[in-house]
């Protein structure tokens, strides 16, 4: 298990953060490829980005409100 990938999931989830970033994030984070087109979300999509480059900088950005 990667530490750094489950402490930043952990942190996402204590934030509240939109789990459509979560989910963004985690796949981009492990490098699997973006959803079907219809169902990415500008959540998900920045979620990927951010994974992807393994950020935590923008979590508080999608805390759900």
């Amino acid at each position: 298990m990667n530490q750094e990938y489950y402490d930043a999931v952990t942190k996402m989830e204590e934030m509240g953060v939109d789990p459509e970033y979560i989910q963004g994030w985690q796949g981009g984070y492990l490098l699997n490829p973006e959803r079907e087109e219809q169902r990415i979300t500008e959540a998900y999509s920045a979620g990927y980005e951010d994974g992807k480059a393994k950020t935590q900088d923008n979590f508080s950005n999608w805390v759900k409100k």
